[in-house]
């Protein structure tokens, strides 16, 4: 069976319901509702929408994860109430990637929920992602160091705050913004995360804020991109001026 059959059958037996009570529920004829756990059809956009909000669960876990693996609690309690993840699926069940602007980021925070406007948005296929919910986010100038302009992050949808890992890296979507961070720890009401560069002090962005956490898969390069290396004379110069003061700070030390 796949995924989506298996959770509905399993999330019907929970609730101790006949296939004819949870058809009514769904308003749907048995018939019909039957099709969908036999794998006889595929549900349209508008029932995986009901049957998510029945369960309150979303629609990227029913269709994606193998939920009788997980406490059902740990389900249903997930971060900010998300019910329903839109996602894209043509009709061979390819699961496509949205792509998201930088510039657009504000209206992606007004309607990352909104079915009808990721389906507006640019997407793409990788085969090769798969078991899960990915998206792009498209870097605008040096909007998202250290990517180069133009550069792709794929994410991976992350359901829970518990799910976050140290040191690794995420694009974080919160009312301020779309930005991409190293996660450092999870504190009583907020996450302290640090920018890639150095010279940047880690912050604490307040849970409220996070609207939807994306883990770093991979990053799509422009095709003109060149890493920002210094040449080997800068290099060696760089060098030599280190072990000079290395130098000086061993007489220093030998001094006292």
């Amino acid at each position: 069976m796949s995924i989506f059959a298996d959770n509905i059958v399993f999330l019907r037996g929970k609730k101790n319901l006949t296939q004819q009570k949870l058809a009514d529920e769904l308003i749907l004829t048995r018939s019909r509702y039957v099709s969908y756990e036999y794998e006889k059809a595929e549900p349209p956009i508008d029932v995986l929408i009901r049957i998510s909000k029945y369960y309150n669960i979303s629609i990227d876990l029913l269709v994606t994860v193998d939920i009788r693996k997980y406490p059902i609690d740990d389900i249903l309690n997930l971060p900010n109430n998300r019910v329903v993840l839109p996602i894209v699926v043509d009709k061979d069940g390819n699961n496509y990637i949205e792509i998201v602007p930088q510039k657009a980021s504000m209206g992606y925070l007004k309607g990352f929920n909104d079915p009808g406007y990721i389906e507006k948005l640019m997407r793409i296929l990788l085969p090769f992602l798969k078991n899960g919910k990915y998206r792009g986010f498209l870097a605008d100038g040096d909007s998202m160091p250290p990517f180069a302009d133009q550069s792709i992050i794929i994410g991976e949808y992350v359901e829970k705050l518990d799910d976050l890992k140290l040191d690794k890296d995420y694009v974080f979507v919160t009312r301020e913004g779309i930005t991409y961070k190293t996660f450092l720890k999870r504190n009583k009401k907020s996450i302290t995360v640090a920018a890639d560069n150095l010279f940047y002090e880690p912050y604490n962005i307040a849970l409220g804020d996070i609207v939807e956490i994306w883990s770093y898969v991979m990053g799509i390069l422009p095709k003109d991109y060149k890493p920002l290396m210094p040449d080997y004379a800068n290099l060696k110069m760089m060098i030599g001026d280190l072990k000079t003061t290395i130098l000086n700070l061993e007489n220093k030390v030998s001094s006292f």
